[in-house]
């Protein structure tokens, strides 16, 4: 059978079955992977969607880093990589084959909740496997049922996937749990999906996922899901600080002048202008009409505030070039806007 001919995955694995034909499928989507044959039956199948039997093997130290790096440097066929782990006793057949075939599900269940997507033929490709393989027919069986029992009040599968489950307070310290149970609790913090969580652990994806069907029943975890449910962001205009004040007056409302020995001194700027609106240049403000030398500073400030009384009702009374307005101003600083960004 060609790729053309068949209507969908199952279709073309089914028919290179009855072929017994050995290749690789590279399946595009998210996660998408690939799926390896040997003689019509399914030995592997690899996605980012969930972990490899290599993965499961390493991860929580089954076979250990240094001792996996020299079975492979002793033999570098990966297709026979299996072989040399049993014969060289760094694990049992039986065991091998079991983690091989369960990877196999599990990989085509995370395949499955997710978008679908084309496929292309290739040639076969070396890659972990152990026994005989696995039926097409019998894969898509055991995933559909896989399937129905993950559907749930939370929706398909697809979206369990994508839930951040977070732990309850002290739900560790629950007495009667089994250890698998008590292992992914450890991993739940409310940023990881169960995805993470598999590849944390080194186990099985569908597996994690059923465990936490199982911890929620037992109201252990609650779902983080994230999604648009817990409102958008606001849309309400800033309010500055001391405008919404019940005492702060109006812009254009002319305030009573502040005693001249409480009113604070006027400060000196970049470039020597001690003037709000001077230039940089360091040149004063012609001295008032009658102030003379030595005269106290009061009668200064008594002479800007002549000045500044003269701006136009409504124009925001800034600070010296180039700083923002005075705090509780209406002013705002150019460029900046009263409210959110849309």
């Amino acid at each position: 059978m060609t790729t053309a001919e068949a209507r969908n995955l199952p279709a073309l694995l089914q028919g290179l079955h009855e072929g017994g034909h050995s290749g690789t499928v590279r399946v595009s989507g998210s996660p998408g992977g690939t799926i390896h044959l040997r003689g019509g039956l399914i030995v592997a199948v690899e996605t980012p969607g969930a972990p490899t039997a290599t993965s499961v093997l390493l991860t929580p130290g089954r076979v250990d880093d240094e001792t996996w790096l020299a079975a492979c440097a002793a033999e570098p066929d990966t297709d026979r990589l299996g072989g040399y782990l049993v014969s060289a006793g760094l694990i049992g057949a039986a065991e091998l084959e079991v983690v091989c075939t369960a990877a196999v599900f599990d990989a085509a269940f995370a395949m499955a909740i997710g978008p679908p997507g084309g496929w292309t033929l290739d040639g076969p490709e070396p890659t972990l496997h152990a026994g005989s393989g696995v039926e097409p027919r019998r894969l898509t069986e055991e995933t559909t049922r896989r399937i129905v029992r993950l559907s749930g009040a939370w929706g398909a599968p697809g979206e369990l996937a994508r839930i951040r489950p977070a732990a309850v307070p002290d739900a560790g310290l629950r007495r009667g749990l089994s250890d698998r149970h008590r292992a992914v609790l450890s991993t739940v913090n409310g940023r990881r999906t169960a995805r993470d969580m598999a590849f944390t652990l080194g186990r099985g994806l569908y597996a994690i996922m059923l465990d936490l069907t199982r911890l929620e029943a037992q109201g252990l975890i609650r779902w983080e899901t994230g999604g648009p449910s817990e409102g958008r962001p606001s849309t309400a205009p800033r309010v500055l600080p001391a405008r919404g004040a019940p005492d702060a007056p109006a812009a254009n409302t002319p305030q009573a002048e502040p005693s001249a020995k409480t009113a604070p001194l006027p400060r000196r700027t970049r470039g020597g202008a001690s003037w709000p609106g001077d230039d940089r240049t360091g040149a004063s403000r012609p001295r008032a009409a009658g102030a003379r030398e030595g005269e106290p500073r009061e009668a200064l400030v008594r002479d800007e505030r002549a000045h500044a009384s003269h701006v136009p009702d409504g124009q925001a009374r800034e600070g010296p070039s180039g700083q923002a307005p005075a705090e509780g101003s209406d002013a705002l600083p150019a460029g900046t806007t009263g409210g959110h960004g849309g």
